[in-house]
């Protein structure tokens, strides 16, 4: 009876099934929860950056001065009265100014028309002195910015 007990001790040594060791689940599921980790800061800082941009006037103003910018820049400035910019753009006069509600557009010289350029102004500013204009805008928000353009000399 005891060799018989033997045999099969013996045998099972023999075949024995290979396995993980506690010391290997250990460092497996160590890896495993800080990989999980890094995901979530990485997820938490990417949404809160999505967040922050998708309100953020500063992206919707640099936006807008780009625009209007290039809107200039194949233009010929006329004059500058009742707080709007009119230029002449390929033989047609553009009006540039704070609309009634809340927003800056783009119209031509008779208000017609209607492109808007930035949303949420609380108030508008338009200024010339020589060929410098000078385009001050506040925020709903509170943000103030101004945009200056020089034109350049007619002749």
């Amino acid at each position: 009876m005891f060799t018989k007990v033997t045999s099969y001790f013996y045998r099972f040594k023999k075949t024995r099934l290979a396995a993980f060791t506690l010391l290997e689940c250990l460092v497996a599921l160590f890896c495993l929860s800080g990989s999980i980790l890094v995901y979530s800061g990485l997820t938490r800082s990417l949404s809160a950056n999505v967040a922050y941009l998708s309100n953020n006037e500063q992206s919707n103003w640099l936006l807008f001065s780009q625009q209007l910018r290039s809107e200039l820049e194949s233009s010929r400035f006329n004059r500058v009265e009742n707080d709007k910019l009119y230029v002449t753009k390929a033989d047609k006069t553009i009006a540039f100014g704070k609309s009634k509600n809340d927003d800056f557009r783009k119209t031509n010289a008779t208000g017609q028309g209607y492109q808007p350029m930035l949303f949420g102004i609380k108030s508008s500013a338009i200024s010339q002195k020589g060929n410098i204009v000078r385009i001050d805008l506040e925020f709903e928000g509170g943000l103030e910015r101004s945009f200056v353009y020089a034109f350049e000399e007619a002749g």
